[in-house]
């Protein structure tokens, strides 16, 4: 049990919630104890696409947090709330309702390099403590802006008080920051009522399977028909086929001279199985993650 299960992650389910779920489908399908970790947090208002690894993919994990994003979103327009969200309390409402065309005029403000404040409620610490504890206990919460990337933002929909867009996103990004900013440029102000993610790296939600599933899979012991085998998850970068004798050095930790291939990441099979994310230099090849299969 070495790879990717993609959840299309329910409303109010947690990440780790979902990483329990997993856990809990391994155990009752009598597959034994495996690692078990998620490729990117999801808020539990937010639903689809949640990468959960599985055995050696846990490795991986890092590296899905560094991907880009695909996410649908609403905004409901007039009214902010201090979660930029349905969960929070009402802070700030406006009587301005945008139009279409003033909400397309306004999105290439925030395509490409930008910058944002992350929501107060959120995961980031500040002075070793989650700064969505602090805002629970009343306190001010000052978080630096920080660096984004938005590759792309469409408009999907146009209701009489909303706007449901798609954004295209690089890592670190956070939707409930963009749709405040978003309002605030439109003169008014605005938090989310729906955020989907339909893409995380290379997994969308044509691969994602429900918690229902997931058990009927488990009860079944058919669990192998939901994994996505590792390489799933680096299908962004070529393969490197290696001889046994060059397999084994890499698992010994050594690296490989003299390899005619193109630099950068590479991942690295002998035969059909995975053997490491490697590190191609000049014909130098190096360890970034070895896979004990």
């Amino acid at each position: 049990m070495h790879g990717w299960i993609v959840l299309d992650k329910p409303l109010g389910l947690g990440s780790t919630q979902g990483v329990s779920a997993v856990k809990r489908a391994l155990r009752e399908g009598g597959y034994g104890k495996w690692k078990v970790g998620h490729g990117g947090t999801l808020d539990p208002l937010a639903t689809g696409v949640l990468p959960i690894a599985v055995g050696e993919a846990t490795k991986l994990a890092g590296r899905m947090l560094d991907s880009d994003k695909l996410y649908d979103f609403t905004i409901r327009f007039g009214v902010e709330t201090d979660t930029l969200d349905l969960e929070g309390g009402e802070v700030a409402v406006s009587e301005v309702r945008p139009s279409r065309n003033e909400v397309a005029a306004i999105l290439p403000r925030f395509t490409g390099p930008i910058e944002q404040i992350p929501p107060v409620f959120s995961a980031l610490k500040v002075d070793g403590e989650r700064a969505y504890d602090l805002a629970r206990k009343g306190e001010t919460v000052a978080l630096a802006s920080r660096a984004v990337t938005i590759h792309a933002l469409e408009i999907r929909d146009i209701g009489e008080d909303s706007a449901t867009l798609t954004a295209h996103v690089s890592k670190g990004t956070y939707i409930r920051s963009l749709a405040r900013d978003i309002a605030h440029a439109l003169g008014t102000v605005g938090h989310v009522t729906m955020l989907r993610r339909i893409k995380a790296g290379p997994f969308t939600l044509d691969s994602a399977i429900s918690l229902d599933k997931l058990a009927d899979a488990a009860k079944g012991q058919r669990l192998e028909d939901c994994l996505l085998p590792l390489r799933a998850g680096l299908d962004d970068i070529p393969a490197l086929s290696l001889t046994p004798d060059q397999a084994g050095l890499l698992r010994q930790g050594q690296k490989l001279v003299g390899i005619a291939a193109d630099d950068g990441q590479h991942f690295a099979l002998n035969g059909d199985t995975p053997v490491a994310l490697v590190e191609v230099s000049d014909g130098d090849v190096r360890v970034v993650r070895g896979f004990n299969l």
